[in-house]
């Protein structure tokens, strides 16, 4: 499926689906809904609408549900028919693996997609995980035809006119951005290190007209990045913080998304095991996250200033690899004790959100990272976690999960129970907990906290995605429709701002805490 390319169309026109494959999917309450007259020009003459009836009353989701219309040609299939409070309405998991399992082989295919307009941005980011970009394998790379798969939407429910052109064109961006961080995120280390991380970079800042900002190796050290620098400095690659910047004229507030960009995590002198090091190339996944939401969020027209802050390394073994015991001096001017090299997203990503409130001067910063294993026993594969300063952010995390398919659920925010695990004897904290079973999770965020204060008035969210990161041995491009979501109020965007938990209504609702504080609002 590398070699696939995504349409969305407002329309795909009718075709024999021996000639263009295709695949029904939605609800069985939505795909009932859907009149003859609308796929009959899609199926016919193969599937008469008599073979259409049967197929949709022999459909029983528990939870999918597919029937074969035409030989392996035209597929329709339900999605689970009620989710739980925890789940995406969209059921958005479900249509990735509906697609993956029933959209018919071919060189020019066709998806109907059946939803409501709520849904069909979550809709879309599934569709496009169901199809990645990177692959290595021999067969593919003697195949020259280029594939395509042409998605129309049928909307029901209310609101359910015809997709605007700009509608396409949002679907289009943030699709490209879920698949851009999903092939940065399979790439292994030995094509994706630093350097080419940072080709990356600056191949979206020259397409959105931004020149990145980069703070390279020894530069790290001598403006004081001791963080980055002490996890990345015995690579063959050197450590780098990047940003690219968005400062729009009528701004009222800045954002900056920070991300964790470990191409690759042995563990360093504190070595991960043989089978728990493979896979760790997808240590970056936080880093290209934030670099398909951020190409996708401005060329959507964002309002407000916007950083992307890319925290780049390779925790390496070498003769100058950090040592358990070493002291570091971060960017925030306090002194970590390094007990263990294996603990070392923290120290990169504390520098970053240094760097954003400090020299950004961030109003809310929200960094991204595969933090911890123990995020997946927390809150699972499917469900990232949160951790902030903010209850109303919190709730809008969840939300927005929710809304766009990416989903998330809170971590325990406790820094004066918690915090006490990294006390260190001889500098102010130390890089790993005491006790591995006293949350560990909210934990490690806590640490990056630490370094703004766990006073400061700003918004902070954490968000750790270590688990939904990949789905097997592959990558999900998991965050860019969450960060697409959480902030499509400082969008342009309809649909954006539709998806949006946060805003003025929602400031009206739940402001009597946080009232006083502008930093907390996003509009």
């Amino acid at each position: 499926m590398a070699n696939v390319g995504l349409q969305f169309q407002a329309s795909a026109g009718d075709a024999d689906p021996q000639s263009r494959p295709l695949l029904v999917l939605g609800q069985l309450h939505h795909l009932h809904r859907v009149p003859w007259s609308y796929v009959r020009g899609k199926l016919q003459p193969r599937v008469t609408e008599e073979l259409w009836q049967a197929a949709l009353s022999m459909l029983n989701p528990n939870p999918t549900d597919s029937c074969p219309l035409y030989l392996n040609c035209a597929t329709v299939a339900a999605l689970p028919s009620r989710v739980s409070r925890h789940n995406s309405p969209s059921a958005a998991h479900f249509v990735t693996r509906l697609v993956r399992t029933c959209l018919p082989p071919g060189t020019q295919r066709c998806i109907l997609m059946v939803c409501e307009r709520s849904d069909a941005f979550a809709s879309a980011c599934a569709l496009a995980r169901a199809f990645p970009l990177f692959t290595h394998r021999s067969g593919a790379a003697r195949r020259t035809e280029k594939k395509t798969v042409t998605v129309e939407f049928f909307l029901v429910g209310q609101d359910n006119g015809p997709v605007e052109v700009s509608t396409l064109q949002c679907l289009t961006n943030a699709t490209e951005g879920v698949r851009l961080a999903a092939r940065i995120v399979d790439t292994p280390c030995n094509e994706m290190n630093t350097d080419t991380f940072l080709e990356e970079i600056k191949k979206v800042g020259k397409d959105l007209g931004i020149t990145p900002t980069i703070i390279r190796d020894e530069q790290l050290k001598a403006r004081g990045f001791g963080g980055i620098y002490g996890v990345g400095k015995a690579a063959v690659h050197p450590p780098a913080l990047a940003v690219l910047s968005h400062t729009p004229e009528g701004a009222t507030q800045t954002i900056a998304w920070v991300g964790k960009g470990i191409v690759y995590d042995t563990g360093g002198l504190s070595i991960k095991g043989k089978t728990t090091m493979p896979g760790m190339k997808r240590d970056c996944g936080g880093a290209a996250a934030i670099l398909g939401a951020f190409r996708a969020a401005i060329k959507q027209g964002f309002k407000d200033n916007l950083h992307a802050v890319f925290c780049l390394a390779e925790n390496s073994v070498g003769p100058n690899a950090t040592r358990p015991d070493d002291i570091h001096l971060l960017y925030s001017g306090k002194t970590v004790e390094i007990n263990n090299t294996d603990a070392e997203g923290r120290l990169v990503l504390a520098d970053g959100v240094s760097y954003a409130s400090k020299d950004l001067g961030a109003d809310i910063i929200l960094d991204m990272a595969t933090l911890t294993g123990a995020q997946g026993i927390a809150t699972g594969k499917y469900h990232a976690a949160v951790l902030t300063n903010s209850a109303e952010w919190e709730a809008a995390c969840v939300k927005a999960g929710r809304r766009c398919g990416d989903l998330v659920h809170p971590l325990v925010y406790c820094p004066e129970l918690h915090f006490s695990e990294f006390t260190s004897a001889v500098a102010d904290m130390k890089n790993s907990v005491a006790d591995r079973d006293n949350s560990p999770s909210s934990c490690a965020g806590l640490f990056i906290a630490s370094h703004i204060g766990f006073d400061w008035p700003g918004v902070w969210v954490h968000v750790d995605i270590a688990a939904p990161v990949h789905a097997g041995e592959r990558a999900t491009g998991f965050g860019v429709a969450l960060l697409l979501a959480l902030f499509g109020r400082a969008s342009e965007d309809p649909l954006l701002n539709l998806v949006s938990p946060l805003g003025c209504e929602m400031d009206a609702q739940e402001g009597d805490v946080e009232r006083d504080s502008k930093r907390r609002r996003l509009v």
